[in-house]
């Protein structure tokens, strides 16, 4: 198997030329972060990912994280490399400085996790869960909550959770039956149990601060009556020491398909006495507004975890094909076998693979550009279409992405044949380990029905307008680019065709009939998707392009770029007309058959 090399030509290139870092350096709290300052960012954290961290993604699949009396022991290396993780500072980049951060963009942050966990998944879900808590503290938390936690989190040397989900509440949210009393002191006393808990124990830092849902006395019914609560595994003394160990104990920890070393806990809180001590963030009963802030970043996280995945089953697939003969290609001397990158079925997987990975870095980056603009625009107005433009795209960031990241990796294995079977390659690794995030954050049927039933009715359709109105004003520069974007002219036009079509069908049947929308919610998040590559991979040629023109950059990179871009547009962006038909059958014949004859 391949070692992970950082593909820091290409992050730079979707950071300055698909999102656009120069204007984000352009506001005050990001001066800083001009393009040569981050470039020299992405080297080091490229070279820290390679060396320390990639490594470790072999062991952790082998080893995995070991449960023993409530304690949880990783997996070899992991200690010592996050340490020196935390040693680097690389977790409080996007942070703010008064808390110990760097102050990058959001954008910065992404292109990290995206190195990060393609070096090593397992061990990413630490610092990535952490940052997530983070983000939800520094805009809910009163001044001595943030105060206490934020520094050692944006540190590193205490991790962070998110507690949700529970036995009977899943995607179900409102279904939790975790208790919140209150103390009589001004804190809570936490009762219940918690699944699914990714690093709700481990070894790596001293203190874990959880992030708890709860039901409070008297709470209303459903996601209406949550509330949040801090609950550190070990309680904070006034002076910012550690004290005794709280009420919260790991009764056991998941034995899983992949991410063997991220452990996946059981978490039971009060099994000792009264209950796990608990510190309400914010108001009650308003828990899950504000879990949302954090929700919201870990699902851009778990599309970028597709992408990462697919960018390390890539690179594996590509030295393989270099390596590995079979056969003889057409045109080769007789009598001598030929490497497989030869083939023309391999050279299409491999390309295919390219190319969607290229789709999915822009778009995510795209998304990450519009939450730091949504968050530091000085136009009010600005701030709110930036965030408008984060609420739609982040269903298609989380769920799209992660969606072909299981496909990317499925067809790395396919380029090994046999060898990508069995476990001695390491590659299907990758394939297993890609399974996970479709699932969790929200499973992505979830996010076809946001989509749908929340983001497409935004300012009664006007984001949505707004964002195919964007997709169409390529057209012209397009048409400017003569015979080389012909092609992806023509077939993102269709395709944007296609997706506006099916957007009007939704958008007239979900008042009326919610299943009938619903029913479509997949194929149209699948369908949107591929159109919203096909937007980035558009501007990626049209930017190629004019850089090649000026006489910047490497012209055999630029021209691979724009080539991509054209297999993008001919190969991948006409699935979009093959998807509206799901999208528009309606629920008719879903419910046509008898559960039991399913």
């Amino acid at each position: 198997m391949a070692d992970y090399s950082a593909p820091l030509r290409d992050i730079e290139f979707a950071l300055e030329h698909l999102a656009d870092l120069e204007a984000l350096s352009g506001y005050e709290v990001f001066a800083h972060a001009e393009p040569s300052m981050v470039r020299g960012v992405m080297d080091e954290a490229g070279r820290f990912m390679n060396e320390v961290i990639a490594p470790l993604n072999r062991t952790s699949d082998l080893e995995g994280s070991v449960w023993k009396d409530g304690e949880v022991v990783t997996p070899t290396g992991f200690q010592e490399a996050y340490s020196r993780y935390v040693e680097a500072g690389w977790g409080g980049v996007p942070f703010d400085p008064a808390y110990g951060g760097g102050g990058f963009p959001w954008l910065v942050a992404i292109a990290l996790q995206e190195m990060l966990s393609s070096a090593c998944m397992s061990f990413s879900m630490a610092p990535l869960l952490t940052q997530g808590a983070i983000d939800m503290l520094a805009h809910h938390a009163d001044e001595t909550q943030r105060e206490t936690y934020l520094p050692k989190m944006v540190l590193g040397e205490w991790t962070g959770t998110m507690n949700l989900t529970e036995p009977e509440a899943g995607s179900d949210v409102g279904a939790l039956r975790t208790k919140a009393v209150p103390a009589g002191d001004g804190t809570w006393r936490i009762t219940g149990t918690k699944i699914f808990i990714s690093f709700g124990e481990h070894d790596l830092a001293e203190n874990i601060i959880h992030l708890v849902l709860a039901r409070t006395p008297d709470a209303p019914p459903g996601t209406k009556g949550i509330s949040c609560f801090i609950v550190p595994k070990f309680l904070v003394n006034d002076d910012g020491s550690l004290g005794e160990r709280n009420d919260v104990t790991c009764t056991s920890i998941e034995h899983k398909m992949g991410i063997k070393a991220s452990p996946t806990c059981v978490l039971s809180y009060g099994d000792q006495g009264e209950g796990a001590v608990g510190y309400l963030i914010g108001e009650e009963n308003r828990g899950m507004r504000y879990m949302f802030t954090m929700m919201n970043n870990a699902r851009l996280s778990v599309g970028v975890e597709g992408l990462a995945l697919a960018e390390r089953a890539y690179q594996d697939a590509v030295a393989y094909a270099q390596e590995r003969r079979q056969g003889r290609a057409i045109g080769a001397p007789a009598g001598e076998s030929s490497f497989i990158i030869e083939h023309p079925d391999v050279r299409r997987m491999l390309l295919t693979m390219k190319a969607e990975i290229e789709a999915m870095r822009g778009l995510i980056y795209v998304t990450a550009e519009a939450l730091d603009r949504a968050a530091h625009d000085p136009d009010e107005a600005g701030r709110e279409r930036a965030q408008e433009r984060a609420d739609l795209l982040i269903p298609i960031a989380k769920g799209w992405c992660t969606d072909l990241g299981v496909e990317v990796t499925s067809t790395a294995v396919q380029v090994f044949g046999g060898m990508g079977y069995v476990e001695e390659t390491g590659v299907a690794q990758h394939f297993r380990d890609a399974r996970i995030p479709p699932i969790y954050e929200g499973t992505n049927g979830i996010q076809g029905m946001d989509l749908v039933g929340r983001k497409l009715p935004m300012r009664a359709g006007g984001v949505m307008a707004d964002f195919i109105a964007e997709v169409r004003s390529l057209d012209g520069a397009l048409a400017d680019g003569g015979e080389d974007l012909a092609g992806i002219r023509h077939h993102l036009h269709e395709a944007t065709d296609a997706l506006e079509n099916a957007t009007n069908w939704l958008m007239g049947h979900g008042l009326s009939d919610p299943n009938q929308a619903l029913a479509g919610a997949t194929p149209y998040l699948r369908l949107f998707g591929v159109v919203a590559g096909g937007w980035v991979m558009a501007r990626q040629a049209l930017s190629a392009t004019a850089l090649a023109a000026s006489g910047e950059g490497d012209a055999d990179f630029l021209a691979a770029k724009v080539v991509t871009a054209r297999f993008y547009a001919e190969n991948v962006l006409p699935q979009a007309l093959g998807l509206v038909a799901p999208v528009t059958a309606g629920a008719g014949d879903l419910f046509a058959i008898e559960p039991k004859y399913l």
